[in-house]
């Protein structure tokens, strides 16, 4: 096991992921559950960052899969599009489509605060403006009932001016043994500061599957990790005796494209005049000037070759990513969407392999779901599902109240519970 979190450990570092030094444990000091929220039930909401929907049954990860015959499975979970990372976690944080919370693509450009967003920046990760929304941990927080997070999307920023009570910055440098440990810490606290969220992130199959394919040996270690590392934390909340429920899900899934024969930016596109952030199964175009739209959009459907060219307000309806969804103006006047094998790569560097942000309906890109614990039938498998109804679901454990909107609907998911 310590050979495979060394192995990820560097592709993560070479990856570009390294992103925060601090490996301390922050806490918001002043905290306490509610008198009211002590008795409520425990969530631990594990997401396994490209856990591909048949990776379980695939790599044969024994722990998930004789947990999940203890509770509830879905044939896979379908992701928001574009699936992608950041707009995936947010999604299954907030209950939003990515157009809806405002982060839609890994990379992309705000016309009202001129300001690109990029996945690498510290500055844009802690700045709350770009998030919308209410992630789960904040409407907890905002409830009396404590939070924790080790890594996800949003966590490390004060979302309507509200973090986790306990919260990590993303690290590479944190062993897996550690972070473990700080799950059985925060379960031995006394009642009052213990939290009853648990949110708990692994990167390690989605770092493997880019680099090496979904179909390789690094991926099947990297999943057996993951799944040793499940059971290792069912295995902590016993032996603090608790009876915890368990949300298991991915933000995506993962393929195989042509890293090799890759496609560049169109000659067409006159970077003075339109603003292009990076992308590789997706690339967004703003134009700075409106009226050059349709002139730019006319010469790449002429000239188009190995993808698709949209317009906005001509996006799949299904995919919830049009003009009328585009709330903060986020997404592109223009959208260039690879057919795979191909992928775009706008840097002239290599790129990996394994991809995803392709359209949500594909099965490679399905994600996964499986449930188990008091709250939850036992034996139970559900058709495909869309994971914006993960927050609802949430809610209803926790006991949790909201009246703003999400897209969610707790209509989809009550039957699986007791």
């Amino acid at each position: 096991m310590k050979s495979a979190v060394l192995l990820i450990g560097l592709l993560i570092w070479c990856n570009g992921l390294l992103l925060a030094q601090d490996i301390t444990q922050q806490v918001v000091d002043g905290r306490t559950n509610d008198t009211l929220q002590i008795k409520k039930p425990y969530v631990i909401y594990i997401s396994a960052d490209g856990f591909r929907h048949d990776y379980a049954d695939k790599y044969q990860a024994s722990n998930l899969l004789a947990l999940r015959e203890k509770g509830v499975k879905a044939v896979s979970m379908k992701p928001s599009y574009p699936s992608v990372t950041f707009s995936n976690h947010y999604t299954l944080a907030t209950g939003m489509y990515p157009s809806h919370h405002g982060i839609v693509n890994n990379s992309f450009y705000d016309p009202k605060k001129q300001q690109i967003y990029v996945k690498t920046d510290q500055n844009a990760l802690k700045d709350s403006t770009w998030y919308g929304g209410v992630p789960i941990w904040v409407l907890a927080e905002q409830q009396k009932m404590l939070s924790a997070a080790f890594y996800w999307l949003g966590s490390e920023t004060a979302v309507q001016g509200v973090r986790p009570t306990y919260w990590y910055n993303f690290s590479a440098k944190i062993p897996m043994d550690t972070r473990l440990d700080a799950v059985k810490k925060w379960l031995q606290l006394p009642e009052e500061k213990r939290p009853h969220l648990i949110n708990f992130y692994f990167p390690e199959v989605d770092v493997a599957g880019h680099h090496f394919g979904s179909d390789s040996k690094e991926t099947a270690a990297a999943v057996k990790l993951i799944d040793n590392c499940v059971g290792e934390m069912v295995k902590i909340t016993k032996d603090v005796g608790l009876d915890v429920n368990f949300v298991f899900v991915s933000d995506h899934g993962m393929t195989n494209a042509d890293n090799t024969n890759t496609l560049d930016l169109p000659s067409v596109i006159d970077r003075s005049k339109f603003i292009v952030p990076n992308g590789d199964a997706l690339i967004q175009i703003y134009a700075k000037d409106k009226r050059d739209i349709k002139p730019l959009y006319q010469k790449l459907k002429a000239d188009a070759v190995d993808y698709g060219v949209y317009l906005t307000n001509k996006m799949p309806k299904r995919w919830h990513y049009r003009a009328k969804d585009n709330k903060d103006g986020r997404i592109g006047d223009i959208i260039l969407i690879p057919k795979l094998p191909k992928i775009f790569n706008l840097t002239g560097k290599p790129t990996t392999i394994g991809k995803h942000g392709f359209d949500n309906d594909m099965p490679d890109m399905q994600a996964v779901f499986y449930a188990w614990g008091p709250a939850f039938k036992e034996g139970l498998t559900i058709d495909s599902f869309e994971n914006v109804h993960i927050y609802p679901l949430l809610a209803k454990i926790l006991g949790l109240s909201y009246t703003h909107q999400i897209d969610g609907n707790i209509k989809v998911l009550a039957p699986i519970l007791k």
